[in-house]
């Protein structure tokens, strides 16, 4: 994969679902990978960190370390991310600022941690897993939605920041994936829980995945990798779904 082979790569959320995915495509195609998450990754191949990216000071600590140890990050994924489903109403004060507090705030955290670095060197991809959530309502995740869609965006407006210093930001926004995080959601591991999500609930207003199969994790990870290289030199700013058409592309 050209512009990945010998880069060091930093990947947040890494010790398991995407992030680990993500983590395993990236050490496959040559690069150096930088494992953080508040877990140990077990993966071999890649030197894990331990940060919970909702501490800026932890976050600027790690880079620092990751910098001295591998050399200077070149490729950055934000993937660490949480999902608490519950309507509005349901919805407590600690849920919502925890959901931005992952989703919304770690990914500026580390953003803005590296690109620093990226700016000064004028060279660098950033690259945040987002949601197609973030840009069609759903009913019981508007935390989720509405913190995956502020990452969305503020990487956006990082990309346009830093395009000319030859720093590319997009996001890859999933769909249902087979990760831990949907599984854990009420009913999540039912019999016929996939089934269900493939054929969408008129009710709830959501429809199937027109594709006809949930993704894999690794269906993700290898659309960042895409974005990741060389082959994508001249895209920034964008936002790729990888959700088997469930968006309609809204």
């Amino acid at each position: 994969m050209k512009g990945v082979e010998g880069r060091i790569a930093l990947v947040s959320g890494a010790a398991g679902g995407i992030g680990a995915a993500v983590c395993a495509a990236l050490a496959g195609a040559g690069a150096k990978v930088a494992a953080a998450d508040t877990q140990a990754s077990a993966q071999p191949g890649v030197a894990s960190y331990l940060l919970d990216v909702r501490d800026a000071r932890a976050v600027e600590a790690a880079v620092a370390a990751i910098e001295r140890d591998l050399g200077p990050i070149e490729i950055l994924v934000n993937v660490a991310g949480v999902l608490r489903a519950a309507s509005v109403r349901e919805t407590d004060d600690e849920t919502w600022r925890q959901s931005f507090a992952v989703n919304a705030d770690g990914v500026f955290n580390l953003s803005r941690a590296v690109t620093r670095h990226m700016a000064v060197r004028r060279s660098g991809v950033v690259v945040t897993v987002g949601s197609n959530a973030a840009s069609v309502p759903r009913i019981g995740m508007a935390a989720y939605a509405a913190s995956k869609a502020a990452a969305v965006m503020f990487t956006r407006c990082l990309g346009l920041e830093l395009a000319g210093y030859g720093v590319r930001c997009n996001v890859v926004s999933p769909g249902s994936t087979d990760t831990p995080m949907l599984r854990g959601l009420p009913g999540g591991d039912a019999p016929g829980a996939f089934e269900a999500v493939l054929a969408g609930e008129p009710a709830a207003f959501r429809v199937g995945v027109p594709l006809g199969r949930v993704a894999l994790p690794e269906d993700v990870a290898e659309a960042v990798l895409f974005l990741a290289s060389d082959h994508a030199r001249h895209i920034t700013m964008h936002e790729l779904m990888v959700d088997g058409g469930a968006s309609l592309r809204a």
